[in-house]
C-alpha cells in the first residue's frame, strides 16, 4: 500500500502514503518508512479513526480496475503541468506536505474590517474634536439676561429686528491708552438692523449717539435681583447703556419707544471685536479721498484704497476729525462704508471657502460679543446666521435716522428727530417695505387688486364706513373714529366695537359703486390694495362699507403701511459699492 513499494513514488503526494497498523488494525500515514509502527495508544486510535474516517467520506468511487478497499483512502496524485487529469490542461504542483493556503478573500475581508475600525475610530475622534470645538465656542459667548425687553426671539417666517451697539467702554489689551478707561461705557455706535420677511432685502440705520431723547424705565436683571432703573427725558441717546446700570435691554426698549419697532436681538462689540475680527478675515478694504493724519485716533493712511485691520480699523471707525465736519454725523458715515466693505469681504469666496478664516472668524466673533441669552448658543447663532446670509450685499442699505440741530442749543452739540423725514421712515420699517427697489414675488403690476387704487376719489365727507376692532388694541375702533372725524372729516362713520375674532391684517370690505370711497378712505388710512375686497353686488345708497382692523394697526393716523419710498434727503448707502471717505 506504500506509495515507494509500488515504485510510483515520484507521481504519489508523500503526504497520502498510508500503511496499516498490524497492531490496531488501522491504517495510517506514515511519511518516513524507516519508523516503526506506533503504538496503539488511546490517542493515535483516535487520531487514526478520525483520518479514517476522513478518507472514507473523500474516497473516489470504485472502478473496474481502481477499486479501494473499505477504509482505504484513495491516493491523491499530484498534477503536473500538462498532466491529463489537471483541470485546463495544466497548473502548479504544491509543494510536498505544505499545507493549501487560505483563500485571498479572507485576507481581504480582515483588512476591510481593519480599514473599517480604523474609520470608525477616526470618525468617533473628530465627533468628539467637533463636540469639544462646539463646547470651546460656545463658552467664548458672553450673553445678557435681557429681562424681557425684545421680542421673545426671531422668527423663519417674519422680518427680523437686531440692535447692533459698539461700545466705547476700555477693555482689552492695548484699549486703556484711548481714554476714560474707568468708563462703564456708552451705547457709542447703534445700528437698527432690520431684514426684510422675504429676506430679499435689508435696512441698517444708525442712530447718532448724541440724539436727545427719551429713555423709559429699565428692568435690569443683577446679581442681587431684578430692579427697576428709572428712565431719564430729554438726555443723549448713549446714555442708555452702562450709565446708572443700565444694560444692552435698556438701549432695546429705547429704540422700541422711538422707532415703533420691537427688537428681537442685540449684539454688542467692544473695540476689541473691531481688531480681532478684521485681522480674522484678513483685513478690510477701505478707501480715503485724501491724506490722512489723525492725531486722536492715530489714523494715518495715504489717499487711495487700503486694506487695513487690527489698530488700524479701529483708528479708522474712531475717527471724527479726518473726514466732513467732524461731526459724529460724519463718522456715522465712515462707519458705514467701513462695515459695507466688511460685509462684502465676510460673503467672499475668499473667506467662505478657507477653512483657516472660517475657525479665525469663529473664535474671534464668539469672543468679542455679547448677546443676549436669547441667541447665547453657537446653535441659535448658527440659525440667526443663516436667515441673515439669504439677504443679498446689494440689497442691504445702510440709512441714519433723519435729525436736525437742537433748536434748543446755542452751541450745536446735540440733535433732535427731524419727524416729518423719520416717520415716514419708522413706517416703511414697520410695514417691511425695503430703502432698496428688489424684485418682488409678486409685483403690485400683477396683482389685479393694484387696479382698484386707481380711479376716482370721492370727498372725505362722502366716505360711509362702519369700523370693527380686531386688532388686539383696546379702544382702536373708537380712536380711529375720532380721529376721522375730528381730523379727517369723514363725518359719515360709526364704531361697531370689537369684531367677531381678531385678524392680522385690516380689510375694508366695499360694493363696486363704492369704488371711490374706498379709494379714499385707503389714501386717509394708508391701505395697501391688498387690504381691499369688492364684493360682486352693488350696495344701496345709505349702505355704508366695512373697516375691520387689523394686527397690523398701529394707533389711529399711522398708515396701515409705509410709503412707496423714503423721503426725499434720507440718506441711503448700498452695501455692495464702495464710496471714498471724504
Amino acid at each position: 500500500m506504500d506509495a515507494h513499494s509500488r515504485g510510483r513514488a515520484d507521481d504519489i503526494d508523500p503526504a497520502d502514503q498510508w500503511v496499516l497498523n498490524p497492531q490496531t488494525g488501522n491504517y495510517e500515514l506514515r511519511l518516513d518508512h524507516s519508523a516503526g509502527q506506533s503504538a496503539p495508544s488511546a490517542q493515535s486510535s483516535r487520531t487514526t479513526r478520525r483520518r479514517d474516517s476522513t478518507a472514507s467520506r473523500t474516497a473516489s468511487p470504485a472502478g473496474s480496475s481502481g477499486r479501494r478497499t473499505a477504509g482505504v483512502p484513495g491516493q491523491r496524485r499530484r498534477r503536473a503541468p500538462g498532466a491529463p487529469d489537471a483541470p485546463g490542461g495544466g497548473g502548479t504542483p504544491p509543494a510536498a506536505g505544505r499545507r493549501k493556503r487560505k483563500p485571498q478573500k479572507s485576507r481581504k475581508k480582515k483588512a476591510l474590517m481593519w480599514t473599517s475600525g480604523v474609520t470608525a475610530g477616526m470618525v468617533v475622534a473628530l465627533a468628539i474634536t467637533a463636540f469639544a470645538y462646539y463646547e470651546h465656542l460656545n463658552s467664548n459667548i458672553s450673553t445678557v439676561d435681557i429681562a424681557g425687553a425684545g421680542s421673545g426671539g426671531f422668527k423663519k417666517d417674519q422680518a427680523i429686528n437686531i440692535l447692533v451697539i459698539g461700545t466705547d467702554k476700555r477693555t482689552g489689551d492695548g484699549n486703556e491708552g484711548y481714554g476714560d478707561k474707568n468708563s462703564a461705557g456708552h451705547a457709542d455706535t447703534t445700528i437698527l438692523f432690520h431684514v426684510s420677511k422675504d429676506r430679499t432685502n435689508a435696512t441698517a440705520m444708525s442712530i447718532p449717539r448724541d440724539l436727545k431723547t427719551d429713555i423709559p424705565d429699565c428692568e435690569t436683571k443683577t446679581p442681587e435681583g431684578t430692579k427697576v432703573i428709572p428712565g431719564q427725558q430729554d438726555v443723549r441717546f448713549n446714555t442708555s447703556l452702562g450709565q446708572a446700570g443700565r444694560d444692552p435691554g435698556c438701549t432695546m426698549r429705547t429704540v422700541k419707544q422711538l422707532t415703533g419697532l420691537t427688537i428681537d436681538h442685540f449684539m454688542m462689540a467692544d473695540f476689541n471685536a473691531v481688531k480681532t475680527l478684521t485681522t480674522a478675515i484678513g483685513g478690510v478694504e477701505v478707501c480715503v479721498a485724501k491724506d490722512v493724519d489723525d492725531e486722536d485716533s492715530k489714523l494715518k493712511l495715504s489717499k487711495g484704497k487700503h486694506i487695513i485691520m487690527g489698530e488700524d480699523a479701529l483708528a479708522f471707525v474712531r475717527t471724527r476729525h479726518a473726514f466732513g465736519n467732524e461731526s459724529d454725523l460724519d463718522r456715522i458715515k465712515t462707519q458705514q462704508q467701513f462695515l459695507s466693505s466688511m460685509i462684502r469681504k465676510m460673503k467672499s469666496s475668499e473667506t467662505l471657502t478657507s477653512p483657516s478664516k472660517m475657525v479665525d472668524l469663529a473664535e474671534a466673533a464668539t469672543k468679542a460679543l455679547t448677546v443676549d441669552t436669547g441667541i447665547g448658543s453657537i446653535n441659535k447663532l448658527q440659525d440667526l446666521g443663516a436667515e441673515l446670509a439669504k439677504v443679498d450685499p446689494k440689497n442691504i442699505t445702510f440709512t441714519t435716522l433723519p435729525v436736525i440741530d437742537n433748536p434748543a442749543e446755542a452751541v450745536k452739540a446735540t440733535v433732535v428727530v427731524d419727524e416729518a423725514k423719520a416717520q415716514p421712515l419708522f413706517s416703511m420699517l414697520q410695514n417691511d417695505i425695503s430703502l432698496t427697489e428688489v424684485k418682488k414675488k409678486e409685483k403690485d403690476a400683477k396683482n389685479a387688486q393694484a387696479a382698484l387704487l386707481k380711479g376716482a376719489r370721492a370727498e372725505a365727507s362722502e366716505v360711509r364706513v362702519d369700523v370693527y376692532n380686531g386688532s388686539g388694541r383696546t379702544g382702536g375702533a373708537q380712536a380711529t373714529i375720532t380721529w376721522l372725524q375730528n381730523d379727517q372729516g369723514v363725518f359719515r362713520s360709526t364704531n361697531k366695537s370689537n369684531a367677531p375674532q381678531e385678524i392680522a391684517r385690516t380689510t375694508l370690505e366695499f360694493a363696486p359703486n363704492q369704488a371711490d370711497q374706498a379709494r379714499k378712505l385707503a389714501d386717509l388710512m394708508g391701505l395697501p390694495a391688498t387690504a381691499l375686497k369688492q364684493g360682486t353686488e352693488d350696495a344701496g345708497e345709505m349702505e355704508p362699507m366695512k373697516l375691520t382692523l387689523g394686527g397690523d394697526f398701529k394707533g389711529a393716523g399711522v398708515p396701515i403701511t409705509g410709503p412707496a419710498k423714503a423721503p426725499e434727503g434720507v440718506q441711503k448707502v448700498a452695501a455692495d459699492k464702495q464710496v471714498c471717505a471724504e
